[in-house]
């Protein structure tokens, strides 16, 4: 499969936007705006570069309309400073930041009530914040590797839990190779639970279709009923999960 950039024209704006060409897909040019608000055709493999132009084109407006949306949520969102009192999310439920300045050897970040602590020698925005990224890669690779485990086991596929690994992204909760290596995001640990299972089963069912095919789509609604919903929620507070 290939990346090339494209442009989309509309109301005198380009919209950049990438092409991805999978062999596997059976099916028609596929549009996805990302909760970033950055752009990607799917597009079987037997599509000319004038099909996905065309089609592309003929949802100018619905493409248009979502990246405005995407960015206008962006906007509102100001850069976390890392001090007490900040709200930081785990799981989806909403903590406040404390941050205590001690010496080296008792450096900690826990879970306290509703107060996520930080206790450093050093707290600078940089220090706090990579101390809490830290922390946050720790408790999504245990809850993930639990999830994963109990979510695949209810499935009729796989044969075992595949392995997955821990990526930072900006436009993506996950991804799955055709290896079967899972890819998850862990800023994804802040959503609410919910939104971790229906991103865990996005993955798996990658394992059975490679692409966004009905039967793809058939086999997520069996993994998960009402992914639709949850999948909305999880779009519409990207901005505040990914703010870092």
């Amino acid at each position: 499969m290939g990346h090339f950039e494209h442009f989309l024209h509309y109301g005198g704006e380009a919209i950049p936007y990438t092409i991805k060409v999978g062999a596997g897909s059976r099916e028609r040019v596929r549009i996805h705006v990302h909760p970033n608000g950055s752009v990607e055709v799917e597009a079987p493999a037997d599509a000319t570069a004038d099909d996905i132009g065309k089609a592309v084109q003929k949802r100018a407006r619905w493409v248009h309309d979502h990246v405005c949306d995407a960015k206008r949520r962006f906007e509102h969102v100001l850069p976390r400073e890392y001090v007490s009192g900040e709200q930081v999310l785990y799981l989806g439920r909403r903590y406040s930041l404390k941050v205590r300045q001690v010496p080296r050897e008792e450096r900690s970040v826990k879970l306290k009530g509703a107060l996520l602590e930080v206790a450093h020698n050093q707290i600078s925005t940089d220090a706090v914040r990579a101390r809490v990224r830290a922390w946050y890669r720790l408790k999504a690779r245990d809850y993930f590797a639990y999830r994963l485990g109990v979510i695949a086991k209810g499935l009729p596929w796989p044969q075992e839990v595949p392995s997955f690994q821990l990526k930072e992204m900006r436009t993506r909760w996950g991804t799955c190779a055709a290896g079967g290596m899972v890819t998850l995001n862990p800023f994804l640990v802040r959503a609410s639970r919910d939104s971790i299972d229906y991103v865990i089963a996005h993955e798996l069912c990658h394992l059975r279709e490679h692409n966004h095919s009905p039967e793809f789509f058939r086999l997520l609604s069996r993994a998960m009923p009402g992914w639709e919903t949850v999948k909305q929620r999880l779009d519409e507070t990207a901005e505040v999960i990914l703010n870092d």
